[in-house]
């Protein structure tokens, strides 16, 4: 998947690409927030009007919060969420806190959502990029396995291939989350 901040927006494109464009990384464990100027611009807003026409304004925002490392706003929103959306986003997020049991119980809410095809696609060619990365890629996703494989990434040197795979998938995951929240219906 190629990532284009500029599908949802100019207004959300300028913000993304105050950290990366929605390409950046995210940390494996939440290190608080990387952009405070986002985190200005994002304080207030109303998803309806950063997100207008899209089919998960509040999962969108969520999302936004969740890349910027900005914790508690994210938590916030995805906490009164009650769609898989929601639940994927309150998963995620404890994955990075590092809360793994929370974060399963989150995943289990989610059931099988509609980004799992793609992402396991994605996972493929991120893992098939370095036979040093020992990730079992089964016919579909499996976040619970991806849980585990974090917990093992987050204690190994950043430059180490399970750590940077963690990574790659963890981004490859947001973006399509993303994406599949914030993309205007046509």
């Amino acid at each position: 998947m190629t990532f284009q901040a500029s599908l949802y927006g100019e207004t959300i494109e300028q913000i993304l690409a105050l950290d990366g464009g929605g390409c950046r990384a995210m940390p494996l464990v939440c290190a608080g927030c990387t952009s405070p100027k986002a985190k200005s611009l994002l304080a207030g807003k109303r998803p309806a009007d950063l997100f207008p026409g899209a089919p998960s304004p509040e999962g969108a925002l969520s999302g936004l919060w969740l890349y910027f490392g900005c914790f508690e706003e994210c938590h916030e929103i995805c906490q009164e969420l009650p769609t898989a959306d929601g639940s994927y986003w309150h998963a995620i997020l404890h994955r990075q806190e590092p809360d793994p049991g929370n974060a399963g119980y989150w995943f289990r809410r989610v059931g099988r959502h509609p980004v799992y095809p793609v992402l396991v696609e994605c996972v493929r060619a991120i893992v098939s990029r370095d036979a040093a990365v020992t990730f079992n890629v089964a016919k579909e996703w499996n976040p619970f396995a991806f849980i585990d494989f974090c917990e093992r990434a987050q204690r190994q040197a950043d430059d180490a291939p399970a750590h940077r795979a963690a990574l790659a998938i963890q981004l490859a995951e947001w973006q399509l989350l993303f994406d599949s929240c914030a993309r205007p219906v046509q």
